[in-house]
């Protein structure tokens, strides 16, 4: 190796050590994201430009790494930077890494009146027209025009044929979520007793379920639901591992909203609890991508929830809301066909609720199978 590109080396490396020590010094997550990424980086991008001896190392290894710096550890820094008050460990386990639902957020979400929009295919493939009329876009989350092109997410073949092995997992993050009139340490009155009215209901469609009625958010008698994502997602592999046919994973729970708004819907002559569709997509808007919260599954998230709620629109007008689309992931990465369900509100009574899941099987029949 030549003198010369013993020095770009050097150079490469010191400056790999300097921008990771400046950044990260005071955060040992932050630094080994940064680190990992850095490494990544470097091994795609020098030996290939090593081998080909048609362009110059040092000018494709410096903008490779300037590119990753941009994208991916300057990022990372200005998160540690936002939320500097907090320690790394409630940055990994903690409320705000998983930016827990928010109890007032639904103040001014703008509810789709029933069968005042029928569903129209054309119209559906425009994001703008699903921006205005389809997506609740939380404010601390930006999405991207692609990510929610209609077209490619309404014709993504999520289809299944039923086995007698689980294919279904049904959880509860939040299982100690109650409704106006749940009996006091009654498990059936909570979103809990919701599951197992989804899971008969599917199973008698035909659909081989698991229920896991474990509550995540309550530890010690006492509430806990900064790190119930990180409970739930330990049982999650754990099943996963026990059933690995399982290809559709649903949580369910129940929203918080203000008093004034009733999330009910009459459908075949019933008074049912409006359900609404969750999704999160590893991005902020103040901070751009989560690379340490990667969800190879995104695409397929998004088709599932647009999917379920085109068909809610095509035969029961009213009975979903606007699809909620927040930054983080809430362990939707684990399968495609993962999804997160708010059934009702806590001014909903519990017969509304479970009567929703007929509906609801219904529809996750029809996509599925």
């Amino acid at each position: 190796m030549g003198k010369k590109k013993r020095w770009t080396m050097l150079l490469c490396f010191c400056l790999f050590v300097i921008f990771t020590a400046a950044g990260t010094v005071r955060n040992q997550e932050f630094a080994a994201e940064a680190v990992t990424g850095y490494y990544d980086g470097l091994m795609e991008s020098f030996f290939p430009s090593y081998r080909n001896k048609s362009q110059p190392v040092y000018g494709t290894v410096l903008s490779r790494m300037i590119g990753i710096y941009r994208e991916e550890v300057n990022p990372l820094l200005q998160y540690s930077s936002d939320y500097r008050k907090t320690t790394g460990e409630d940055l990994v386990s903690g409320e705000y890494y998983y930016f827990e639902d928010d109890e007032d957020r639904d103040n001014s979400v703008e509810e789709v009146a029933e069968g005042t929009k029928k569903f129209n295919l054309k119209n559906w493939e425009k994001p703008a027209y699903l921006r205005k009329y389809i997506y609740q876009i939380d404010s601390t989350t930006m999405v991207t025009n692609s990510e929610i092109n209609g077209k490619e997410l309404l014709g993504m073949d999520l289809s299944l044929s039923k086995s007698d092995s689980p294919q279904v997992l049904i959880y509860h993050t939040h299982g100690s979520e109650q409704y106006k009139d749940s009996r006091p340490g009654s498990k059936s009155d909570t979103v809990i007793g919701v599951g197992d009215e989804l899971t008969r209901e599917l199973k008698e469609r035909g659909v081989s379920v698991i229920h896991d009625r474990k509550v995540y958010d309550m530890r010690n008698g006492k509430e806990e639901r900064s790190k119930a994502y990180d409970y739930a997602a330990n049982a999650i592999e754990k099943y996963l591992k026990k059933y690995p046919g399982i290809q559709v994973i649903i949580d369910l729970h129940r929203d918080g909203v203000n008093e004034n708004t009733h999330l009910v819907t009459t459908q075949n002559g019933k008074k049912m609890a409006q359900i609404m569709f969750f999704n999160g997509v590893s991005r902020t808007a103040s901070n751009g991508n989560l690379f340490y919260l990667k969800n190879p599954n995104k695409k397929t998230n998004l088709a599932f929830s647009l999917q379920l709620q085109a068909e809610a629109m095509k035969k029961y007008p009213g009975f979903t809301r606007k699809i909620y689309i927040k930054g983080y992931r809430y362990n939707l990465h684990y399968r495609g066909r993962s999804l997160l369900v708010e059934v009702g509100a806590q001014n909903n009574t519990v017969k509304q609720a479970k009567a929703s899941m007929s509906l609801l099987a219904e529809l996750l029949n029809n996509v599925l199978y």
